[in-house]
C-alpha cells in the first residue's frame, strides 16, 4: 500500500515538473514528436453568384472588412467580435488560389492574438455564414459602420 502511495506521489511530481517546463533534455528523451509548425491561415478567391470574385478562407467561408477600421488596427472587440470574429492566424498568412500574397499581412489585437489583414484591412467572419458561399453579412450596418466582402484587389464590394 505504501509503495503505491510513493509511486503515485512520484508520478505526480514528474507530471508537475513536466507541466512547469522541465528541461529540454528530458523532453527530447521522450518519444519523438514533430515540432509544431506554425501554419498561416489561407486566404483565397471564390466565385459568388451575386457578388463575383470574393475573398474566402481555405474552407470557402467568406471574409469581410469593417469600414470603421481606418487602418490595419481592428476596432471590433467584445460584442462586435462575438458577431464578427476576427480571422486569426498562427503564422504568416498564405495566399490561396487567386489571392495576392503581397496584399496579405497581420495586425496584433489588444489581446495579443494575430489577425489577418488584406490590403491593410483586418479580416472578419460573420457568425451567420455557416457554409462555403454564404455572404449573409454583406452590406450590414452594425457596430457603427458597414461590413463588406472584398475583391481580390482588396477593395470593398459595395453591392447589397
Amino acid at each position: 500500500m505504501q509503495s503505491r502511495l510513493v509511486t503515485g506521489i512520484l508520478a505526480g511530481m514528474v507530471l508537475v515538473a513536466t507541466a512547469c517546463g522541465g528541461s529540454s533534455s528530458s523532453s527530447s528523451s521522450a518519444s519523438p514528436s514533430p515540432s509544431p509548425v506554425a501554419t498561416g491561415t489561407k486566404i483565397a478567391v471564390a466565385s459568388n453568384a451575386k457578388l463575383g470574385s470574393i475573398l474566402v478562407d481555405d474552407k470557402g467561408i467568406t471574409v469581410y472588412l469593417f469600414v470603421a477600421d481606418t487602418g490595419k488596427e481592428s476596432t471590433c472587440y467584445t460584442n462586435c467580435a462575438a458577431i464578427w470574429p476576427p480571422v486569426l492566424t498562427d503564422g504568416a498568412p498564405q495566399a490561396g488560389t487567386g489571392a495576392d500574397a503581397s496584399l496579405l499581412g497581420t495586425t496584433t489585437r489588444t489581446d495579443g492574438k494575430v489577425e489577418v489583414t488584406y490590403a491593410g484591412h483586418p479580416l472578419y467572419y460573420f457568425v451567420q455564414d455557416k457554409a462555403a458561399g454564404d455572404a449573409k453579412g454583406q452590406g450590414i450596418n452594425g457596430f457603427g459602420a458597414l461590413w463588406w466582402v472584398m475583391s481580390p484587389s482588396g477593395a470593398a464590394i459595395q453591392v447589397k
